[in-house]
């Protein structure tokens, strides 16, 4: 639900299908990873109070039926502090209900906020935090044109972790092509170990239509995995995920992109999610044909 009718395209995660979705901002401030097309139609430009206010002001009536808010859209912590504060002053002040705000954040963003910052967003309402990691593969994040090397990645979610928000981390699997799967599997699960996060979602490399990795593809510079190797991929980064016993991170790969819906808690259900995913690699093997450009099985 979002009562909107700035610019640009509205995207949001896939559990938050019941959200009020608040674009605090238009588009992504960093808008240049090579694989993902999301915002290009539109330049990115942080929306002014007043023009937040007002939307805030569009769902009163629905006050009594909004528990959780998503700000949108790329990357709401690149909003100043005492802006986001505001913001989140006035959905307290209006949703009596409310009992989530979250955001997608890009990892800039979040070491650029410090821990008194981020604690005191916690303390607003801010409960939970999107961040696309995508690869703890240094090389791969170059490639992809992140922005940020392993280092700075891994650093940004423990900031997050610090602070006492929830976050979801997602990697896509398959970023790495054919040359780099391995490690890609064995860096992101090492990452994912260092972070400790509390949500962590699989997706599958989609190819899309004005992406430069799509463009790398078709010039035969990027080969991508076929729907076994992805498979196998997942099996190697479940595998070398080591979160403390005690810690309950919920896993999922149930984003359209992927061929295999997967769900379970982290490290229990680890053995089962591995066996899940072994006969996944021996039903996708005898695929002789499949698409790269969209996943569909």
């Amino acid at each position: 639900m979002y009562f909107d009718t700035a610019e640009g395209p509205v995207f949001r995660p896939p559990s938050e299908a019941h959200s009020f979705i608040l674009r605090v901002t238009i588009g992504c401030s960093h808008n240049a990873c090579s694989f993902c097309t999301m915002y290009r139609t539109v330049a990115f430009r942080a929306r002014p109070l007043p023009e937040i206010l007002s939307q805030i002001d569009a769902a009163r009536p629905y006050a009594p039926h909004i528990r959780r808010i998503f700000l949108a859209d790329g990357n709401a912590l690149v909003l100043a502090t005492d802006k986001l504060l505001a913001i989140l002053q006035a959905l307290r002040e209006t949703f009596p209900r409310l009992q989530r705000v979250s955001c997608y954040a890009g990892p800039k963003d979040m070491l650029n906020k410090t821990p008194a910052e981020l604690a005191a967003l916690r303390e607003a309402g801010l409960k939970l935090v999107y961040y696309g990691l995508e690869s703890g593969d240094n090389l791969i994040l170059q490639r992809i044109n992140k922005g940020v090397g392993t280092a700075e990645a891994i650093a940004a979610g423990q900031r997050i972790v610090a602070a006492g928000i929830k976050l979801s981390v997602m990697v896509i699997a398959g970023l790495g092509g054919q040359a780099h799967s391995d490690s890609h599997a064995l860096n992101t699960a090492k990452a994912v170990n260092a972070i400790q996060p509390q949500m962590l979602s699989a997706l599958t490399l989609m190819l899309y239509r004005g992406s430069e990795l799509l463009t790398e593809y078709e010039r035969g510079e990027f080969a991508p995995l076929s729907p076994a190797a992805i498979m196998g991929e997942l099996y190697q980064f479940v595998s070398h995920i080591c979160l403390p016993q005690g810690h309950h991170c919920l896993f999922r790969s149930t984003h359209s992109s992927n061929y295999v819906a997967l769900a379970g808690t982290l490290p229990k259900d680890k053995d089962r999610l591995l066996q899940e995913l072994k006969a996944a690699a021996t039903r996708l093997s005898r695929m002789t044909d499949w698409d790269p450009y969209n996943n569909v099985e």
